[in-house]
């Protein structure tokens, strides 16, 4: 078994306010209309996304490793910008992991923007080594996720003000 975490950071001109209220507060709607290749539909189970809430993203084909992924909320700080989830049943769950945390952090500049810090933490299955070249990809198939979003933020300067 491995324990162990993978990090990721994106510099954006967006502020953390308008990122938060776009991926955290609506991202179930946002993230099927904005990349509907990647995500059919996410639906709350329980909650409305607050800390207890689970929620269930189900993908499309696109993604061949698994076809959904229910998560459940763990902490949401509207003022430092943190949100954190774990995932409890789908995804590479009794796959290739034991257990996966995630917590996205978006650190306001003081020049403008912000910095996007995610940092997934997991115990790997017994015998499953870490595959750094699929980590590689998931921090590039991420990134283009995050600056689909952002083009369209961008594009829309009057949403999730």
């Amino acid at each position: 078994m491995v324990v162990g975490s993978i990090s990721h950071d994106i510099e954006t001109p967006l502020e953390a306010k308008r990122l938060w209220n776009a991926f955290v507060k609506d991202g179930h709607n946002l993230l099927p209309k904005q990349a509907p290749e990647l995500f059919a539909s996410v639906t709350f189970l329980q909650g409305e996304g607050g800390v207890g809430s689970i929620k269930q993203i189900n993908f499309t084909p696109a993604n061949k490793d698994f076809s959904y992924v229910k998560e459940k909320v763990e902490e949401v700080d509207e003022e430092k910008f943190v949100y954190r989830y774990s995932h409890v049943e789908g995804g590479l769950l009794g796959k290739k992991v034991s257990s996966a945390t995630y917590e996205f952090k978006y650190t306001p500049k003081p020049e403008g923007g912000c910095i996007c810090s995610s940092v997934v933490h997991f115990d790997s299955l017994p015998g499953v080594p870490q595959d750094e070249e699929k980590v590689k990809e998931i921090k590039e198939m991420s990134t283009a996720l995050f600056k689909k979003i952002e083009a369209y933020l961008i594009a829309n300067p009057n949403l999730y003000c």
